[in-house]
């Protein structure tokens, strides 16, 4: 395992270059100011007359047209949604000066070649491990987030320097960043997300819900049981592992974990967990995703309402309207 630090990077590779972010959303809008920050010369490309542009021209970016923004380019960083960046690599690829870099921060389009560059543009992945507003915050207090850094296509010679030279840009250097590839980042997040932390730990809530206020308990307090309660596990967790979990919860809570979680999570979640990773690595589930996106997203939708719908959502809005400490730390 290769870790970069402050003292791997070469600020040089983007001194006086030009770096052209596409994307204003969570990450855009973090890496943009902090690359701002740092002394980097950043242009929004954004379309024009939208809600981020005229909020980026509000932070006070230069904000232009994608092919505008990229044609003085020496860096461009595509920071919109996956399934937006494919469309727009068409629209500006003519435009996009020749051994320019493009920057990913999710390797979802050129794992899957829903993106296939020229052979004369260096293709990198620097990939902040948590999300812009974290990453604004850090660098904002002088710390960094870890990220992760890969090269898909190194047609200078410095795509890594490059790659480092815009985490250190965002500070990411400060946390250190992690080397790992375009396939290991893609697949490993997806299956985290899917398997563990949005629909695993979404569903696991979900059914310790549904089976207290089946065998008869309160909603309210089945609500607190299993999700309300889960932030003080995860933060735990987030500190200090399972070890400082073990620490600040009781022993019979700790008895409780050894001997019924292997009961919950089994054989049989593992062999589905197995699935969805297989799913992955097989480009099942990408084919899949880009082909609802292609019909309008009606099964996604559908799905999504659904899960809005679950009776946890208006058990658990009264209870947090009562709580106003969670719109102060917001």
């Amino acid at each position: 395992m290769k870790i970069y630090g402050e003292s791997d990077v070469d600020a040089s590779q983007l001194a006086g270059k030009r770096i052209a972010v596409l994307g204003y959303g969570s990450q855009g809008k973090a890496h943009a100011q902090n690359l701002r920050d740092s002394g980097l010369d950043v242009v929004l490309g954004l379309r024009p007359n939208g809600a981020t542009a005229a909020k980026a021209a509000a932070d006070g970016f230069t904000v232009e047209p994608p092919a505008e923004a990229v044609k003085a380019a020496d860096l461009i960083a595509f920071l919109l949604p996956d399934t937006a960046q494919a469309a727009l690599y068409a629209d500006i690829e003519a435009g996009i000066p020749q051994g320019a870099t493009l920057l990913f921060a999710h390797g979802f389009n050129i794992h899957y070649a829903q993106i296939k560059p020229r052979a004369d543009l260096d293709v990198v992945l620097i990939a902040p491990k948590g999300p812009g507003d974290l990453v604004r915050r850090q660098y904002r207090q002088g710390k960094g987030v870890p990220c992760l850094i890969a090269v898909a296509q190194d047609a200078s010679g410095q795509a890594k320097a490059k790659a480092l030279a815009y985490a250190q840009g965002i500070g990411g250097d400060r946390g250190g960043v992690l080397e790992t590839t375009f396939a290991e980042e893609t697949e490993t997040d997806l299956f985290g997300e899917q398997a563990v932390l949005c629909g695993g730990a979404t569903e696991l809530v979900l059914a310790g819900y549904e089976t207290l206020v089946k065998a008869g308990y309160q909603p309210e307090v089945a609500y607190f049981e299993c999700m309300h309660e889960l932030k003080l596990i995860v933060d735990l967790l987030h500190e200090g592992g399972v070890r400082k979990m073990h620490e600040f919860i009781s022993e019979t809570a700790q008895y409780g974990d050894l001997v019924s979680g292997p009961r919950v999570v089994d054989g049989h979640t593992r062999e589905r967990m197995q699935e969805v990773l297989t799913d992955i690595q097989q480009g099942v589930f990408a084919r899949n995703w880009i082909e609802e996106n292609q019909q309008g997203q009606p099964e996604f939708k559908r799905l999504l309402n659904e899960d809005l719908a679950h009776p946890i959502e208006k058990v658990g809005a009264e209870l947090r309207g009562r709580m106003s400490w969670l719109n102060e730390e917001a």
